[in-house]
Order: structure tokens, then C-alpha cells, then sequence
């Protein structure tokens, strides 16, 4: 866990008369005589190690008629999230993404049948569940993303750092420039979160397989024998941290 600090201050003092606008998130405070202010801000990230690893996995049949494909999902499906529960995932923890019946887009006369999930387990099982789902059927996607538990509780670590880191800068900045901080008159946060970087699984040859090669694998369209396209061994994988960032603007009052 680590700090980051951005520091944006602004003092006030008597003698001017003019206005000044602060950013969309913050007070619109006015220079004079009467508003002896100090304002600070203090950003501040933490990290922690991941608790919960998500899979997106999916497939997608080979294009033939609707009832066919249907039939064909159907038995891919069952057949993935059958293993997945017999490694110990619980139902709970498969959740149906995306599920569909589409024209083949080089032959409107044919259809396939997609369907993705995402599937929670511990960080330390990810590429044994992504083997798992693989070498039942799995063709597609392959990203992870990585999760806290308890994500309220790293948002309030984060903001309590930057409110305290907030606090300490108005101090130091106010002991020198030879005022006395006063009370806080205003207060504002902001907490964000990276956007989920869905990484996608490298060296894996099961995953994204060629239709084509499906179909000649199989010989008659149907999916590509596990034996084929199923890694040697799980694939490496290194869990990345989860972190949260919180903003925290305050103004106070000098004496």
C-alpha cells in the first residue's frame, strides 16, 4: 500500500477583490477582505492484493441450421458449467454474460450459438479453472479481471488516507506561510477505481480458434476435440493488485 500526492493550494488573503473558479467539483470561492481561507487538496492510492479472480470464458459453435446450433450450444454449455461445478465452483459463482443464436455473417442461411460467462474462484486456482473450462469446450475470450472482497472497505482506506494527508498539508502549508489554520469550512471527496482491464489469456492456443480449423478438425462441423487445442499444462498466470484512488478537497478558514 502506497500514498500518491497531488497538491493544489491556494491561499487567500485580505486585500483583493476578485473571483475565482475552482473546478466543477469544487466551491466557488470569492477573494476578499472578509474570506481568510486556505484550500488543499491531497490524492492518495492504496493497493491490495486480489481476492477473488474472475473469469470470461465463453464459446461459440460452428455455423449450421438454428436447430442444429441450438442443440449443439446446448451440450457445449451443459457440458462446460458441469466441470466447472465438479472443480468446486459453486452456481453461484457461474454467471451467464451473454447468450445468443446469430446468423453466420458469410452465410445468412446458417447460424451459431454463443454464450460467455463469468466465473469467480480464488486467485490461486485461475489457471486451473481456465484449463478446466478449456479442455471441456471452452473456444473464446480468456480475460481475467481481479477483485477485493470487501471493495467498500479499501474505498474508506483510501479516503481516510487522502482526508489525513489533506489535513497534514493545510497544517505544514499554513505554519509557513505564518497563519494559524482555523476550522474547515468546506469539504469535498471523490474516490475512483481503475477501469476493469479485462486481460486477455497470451500463448493459449484454445482460445480464439480458428472456425475453420474447427470445422476441418472436426470434419463434420461439430467442435474440436479437446486433445487438440488443450494446453499441455495450465498457463502461468500473475494476479495484478487492486487498487482504489480517493480526492480530497478542503477548505479552511486562517486566523
Amino acid at each position: 500500500m502506497h500514498g500518491k500526492l497531488a497538491i493544489a493550494t491556494i491561499v487567500f488573503l485580505s486585500g483583493c477583490a476578485a473571483a475565482i473558479a475552482q473546478q466543477t467539483t469544487q466551491v466557488q470561492l470569492k477573494i476578499e477582505p472578509a474570506n481568510r481561507t486556505l484550500t488543499v487538496s491531497a490524492e492518495e492510492r492504496v493497493t491490495a492484493d486480489p481476492e477473488i479472480a474472475i473469469l470470461h470464458i465463453g464459446f461459440e459453435t460452428p455455423p449450421s441450421d438454428a436447430k442444429a446450433a441450438y442443440a449443439a450450444g446446448a451440450k457445449a454449455s451443459n457440458e462446460i458449467v458441469s466441470a466447472l461445478k465438479e472443480a468446486g465452483i459453486p452456481e453461484t459463482s457461474i454467471r451467464s454474460e451473454n447468450r445468443h443464436l446469430d446468423r453466420a455473417w458469410d452465410n445468412p442461411h446458417k447460424f451459431k450459438l454463443v454464450q460467455e460467462w463469468a466465473v469467480k474462484t480464488e486467485p490461486d486456482r485461475a489457471a486451473e479453472i481456465l484449463d478446466i473450462a478449456v479442455a471441456n469446450g471452452a473456444t473464446e475470450r480468456g480475460e481475467m479481471e481481479w477483485a477485493a472482497k470487501d471493495e467498500q472497505a479499501l474505498d474508506e482506506l483510501a479516503l481516510d488516507h487522502a482526508a489525513t494527508q489533506a489535513r497534514s498539508n493545510a497544517a505544514v502549508l499554513a505554519k509557513g506561510m505564518g497563519v494559524h489554520l482555523g476550522t474547515l469550512i468546506y469539504v469535498s471527496n471523490e474516490i475512483s477505481a481503475p477501469e476493469p482491464q479485462l486481460r486477455a489469456v497470451a500463448n493459449n492456443p484454445m482460445l480464439r480458434v480458428d472456425r475453420m480449423e474447427m470445422s476441418a478438425a472436426s470434419g463434420m462441423g461439430g467442435p474440436v476435440p479437446s486433445e487438440r487445442v488443450h494446453p499441455a499444462q495450465p498457463l502461468a498466470i500473475e494476479p495484478h493488485k487492486v487498487s482504489r484512488t480517493a480526492t480530497v478537497y478542503a477548505v479552511f478558514a486562517i486566523e
